[in-house]
């Protein structure tokens, strides 16, 4: 994985939630990602009733596997205090964020000079076109998550979270260094990581990749292999998942989610597919061109 595939799983995770209101299957998803991730900050488990931006936003870095180098919150002023201890949080309103920062505002910003005053909301980055530059954010319009498009030192930026996204492609590729500096075992080569997401279960994940449920309770240390949670990662020993290549003509397998955990129409499963990109595990199929989901690679077979 290189750093810019991992910007972009980020930007598709949290756009997948986009359209998502207060309460509805992808709101309890975010939440479910956020409240099970451990630790859990403060010890706080976040309520459908509360403000979500904060949450939203670690649930994507979450669901990525960044949350060691971004830390999660679900208030945005604690959020920025993670970042500085962090060393990434960027004080400059002019700064030009890149695909899977964060951008944090402050709507007391009066527009002059540098702004310092505290942090009331907080998305990230998904998309960068000269100084102008779209942030994906929850809990707006009533608690929604949608977009909002900024210019480039404009008005009610507050600052930037800028993770370090080429340490932690690096890591999460098979590196062993960690934020500060601490070092695990190497990853076999083979080893594959799965990021749960809704409606999966082990047995599930262990049928795609030619195993059994036990023995990936077994490697990933699971004393309950009923309880796993959404954007936890399962460790997968000598999987062997087929790489695809644009163009190859591909098949969905019955009950398989979009990248991001979203349903599929019932015709997808029937439907032969063109790859369009290939990035990682994540798969955009589609027919003459036109895009219909991006897929886990595990997820498809070849027609």
């Amino acid at each position: 994985m290189t750093e810019q595939d991992l910007r972009q799983k980020v930007a598709d995770i949290i756009n997948g939630w986009v359209g998502s209101t207060r309460g509805d299957a992808k709101h309890l998803e975010i939440l479910s990602i956020y409240n099970n991730h451990k630790p859990l900050a403060r010890s706080y488990p976040v309520k459908v009733s509360d403000a979500h931006c904060a949450t939203t936003t670690s649930a994507a870095y979450i669901a990525a596997g960044m949350a060691d180098w971004t830390g999660t919150e679900c208030g945005v002023e604690k959020y920025i205090e993670i970042a500085k201890k962090k060393g990434i949080w960027v004080e400059n309103d002019a700064y030009r964020p890149s695909v899977g920062d964060a951008c944090v505002y402050c709507w007391e910003d009066s527009g002059v000079g540098d702004c310092t005053g505290d942090g009331d909301h907080i998305g990230i980055v998904t998309a960068v076109s000269g100084n102008t530059f779209v942030v994906t954010e929850g809990n707006i319009n009533g608690g929604q998550v949608g977009k909002r498009t900024m210019q480039v030192n404009g008005r009610y930026i507050r600052g930037f979270f800028a993770p370090d996204f080429a340490a932690a492609a690096k890591a999460l590729s098979g590196s062993t260094t960690k934020p500060g500096g601490t070092v695990g075992s190497p990853t076999p080569q083979e080893e594959t990581v799965y990021i749960v997401k809704l409606g999966d279960t082990l047995s599930g994940i262990a049928a795609k990749y030619g195993t059994t449920y036990q023995a990936l309770a077994q490697y990933n240390g699971l004393s309950n292999p009923n309880l796993i949670h959404v954007g936890q990662q399962i460790r997968i020993p000598g999987a062997s998942v087929k790489t695809w290549r644009k163009g190859d003509k591909v098949r969905v397998a019955k009950g398989a989610k979009t990248y991001t955990g979203g349903s599929l129409a019932s015709w997808v499963y029937s439907t032969t597919f063109g790859v369009i990109q290939v990035d990682d595990d994540r798969v955009v199929i589609g027919i003459n061109g036109a895009v219909t989901a991006a897929v886990h690679a595990a997820d498809l077979t070849e027609a």
